[in-house]
């Protein structure tokens, strides 16, 4: 029941969370975590790595484990998003790795998380595998046409993970401005794959 003191109260403005403070938080947050993992690196280090403080970080994210999974959800979103708008112009052998490569670019901490650093956190293990089962369902798509049973499972589990470790590879090896030219090596490898492996 609202009384006539309550109206007189005055209204407390609650701060507002700025969408690039919170892009920014999850850069430094990846980094951080890419660098030292998610028991040694705390809330402090993060708040230090993106210049503002801990209340501001606590302002956008709950909990540490809430940055750490919200760094994940970011950069696998971002990826099902231009996936799904490469395949969108006809399912090329290049569009998964097109994609996988440009948010590796935008965000190459983060893509280390998720596909390589994820899965050894006890905490996040489950939910990185889940996103990873979510990804593979994209390979299987592929791979029925050309593989039978028994081997689609294993093609559509081995092409997804040759993907992502192409992609993690040249995130650590290859130049940037020859990221066209990885692509295109990377799609006549996956055309040749697939074919090797086709069944009848």
């Amino acid at each position: 029941m609202t009384t006539a003191l309550d109206q007189t109260k005055p209204r407390i403005a609650k701060p507002k969370r700025s969408p690039e403070r919170r892009a920014a938080i999850l850069q430094a947050a990846a980094h951080a975590f890419a660098q030292s993992g998610y028991a040694a690196t705390s809330v402090d280090d993060v708040a230090a790595a993106a210049g503002i403080t801990k209340l501001i970080v606590y302002r956008h994210f709950d909990t540490k484990e809430a940055l750490y999974r919200a760094v994940l959800e970011q950069v696998f979103e971002r990826q099902a998003e231009l996936f799904l708008e490469s395949i969108s112009h006809g399912l090329q052998a290049g569009s998964a790795s097109a994609a996988l490569l440009h948010v590796g670019r935008e965000w190459p901490d983060g893509f280390r998380l998720l596909w390589r650093h994820a899965t050894r956190e006890p905490q996040f293990a489950d939910y990185a595998h889940e996103l990873r089962e979510t990804a593979v369902s994209a390979a299987r798509a592929v791979v029925e046409p050309f593989v039978a049973a028994p081997y689609a499972e294993w093609a559509a589990q081995t092409l997804f993970d040759h993907i992502v470790d192409a992609v993690l590879n040249w995130l650590d090896h290859g130049n940037p401005k020859d990221d066209e030219a990885f692509v295109a090596l990377e799609a006549a490898a996956l055309r040749a794959t697939i074919v090797s492996w086709t069944t009848h």
